[in-house]
């Protein structure tokens, strides 16, 4: 099974987001259904202390999925993820939380101790499982119906109008020539590459966005610099001379400065400067 997880699941927004609500479902599940006979843990205290408790545990046990999700952005940086690494990962938090709950109800409440370890691990196991997979699902239909309203509007906005010029659109493929985006000249800045992936930098409604594609950069110089305001600067970079603001030279280099919030400066190397030279030239003009 090669199918991949779309990137919008593991998207830095889109991870602190499942953090939050799985928190925030989380407490709210422990609280009113009260699992793990957690009531049980104090029976002498207050509502509001219950609820301090046992929002406290609750949140320990959150510093799982966090500490997940952080593995997961690192490795999804330069690769992308398969279905069945998603499961595993899923299956693993939920296992690590299990067995952390497990560990506390057995050890640390008294009623724990009349408890086979087995039997708190299965419940655990049942309880953590609605816990995270519930959030998880519904946050799963939420981001694929929001990614299919922006393809939806970016489609729109592709379409040309039937009065004025048309929209420059350029189309990247994949290592195996699949298409997997389309994107206005004019919203394009840059793409930048690692080992054999490349991120395409572009912006959406004013708000600086990626897509990350498996294909080298050498492809892209070979097939979309002609006879466009694109240009490969560096080994690791290509830009849109229409999104350049300042080419600044230094005594560590020469460096472009894009017209855009955020982007970081991109150098050009000693090997692609004269070539960079003369593009600028002809499209400065």
């Amino acid at each position: 099974m090669q199918s991949k997880i779309p990137a919008y699941m593991y998207e830095k927004g889109n991870v602190i987001r499942l953090i939050l609500l799985t928190a925030t479902f989380a407490l709210l599940f422990i609280n009113i259904f009260q699992p793990f006979n957690s009531r049980g843990w104090y029976p002498n205290i207050s509502e509001f202390k219950y609820f301090f408790f046992s929002s406290l545990i609750i949140l320990t046990g959150m510093l799982v999925v966090v500490v997940s999700r952080i593995i997961m952005l690192r490795y999804t940086r330069n690769r992308e993820l398969l279905i069945w690494q998603f499961a595993m990962h899923v299956f693993a938090e939920v296992a690590f939380m299990s067995l952390f709950y497990t560990i506390f109800s057995r050890y640390f409440p008294r009623i724990g101790a009349e408890r086979e370890i087995l039997e708190i691990f299965v419940q655990s196991s049942k309880n953590t499982a609605w816990v995270l997979l519930l959030p998880y699902s519904m946050l799963w239909l939420y981001f694929s119906w929001r990614e299919k309203n922006k393809l939806l509007e970016q489609i729109s906005k592709e379409e040309p109008e039937k009065e004025g010029p048309k929209r420059h659109l350029i189309a990247f493929h994949d290592e195996k020539g699949e298409f997997k985006i389309s994107l206005d000249l004019e919203h394009l800045l840059y793409v930048d590459s690692s080992e054999n992936y490349a991120t395409i930098h572009y912006m959406n409604k004013s708000k600086l966005s990626h897509y990350l594609i498996r294909n080298s950069l050498k492809w892209m110089d070979e097939n979309l610099t002609k006879e466009t305001p694109l240009v490969r600067c560096h080994r690791s970079y290509i830009v849109n001379l229409d999104k350049v603001k300042v080419l600044r030279k230094t005594k560590d280099g020469i460096f472009l400065e894009m017209d855009a919030v955020n982007t970081p400066d991109i150098p050009v190397s000693k090997t692609y400067y004269q070539h960079v030279m003369d593009k600028f030239s002809n499209y400065s003009v």
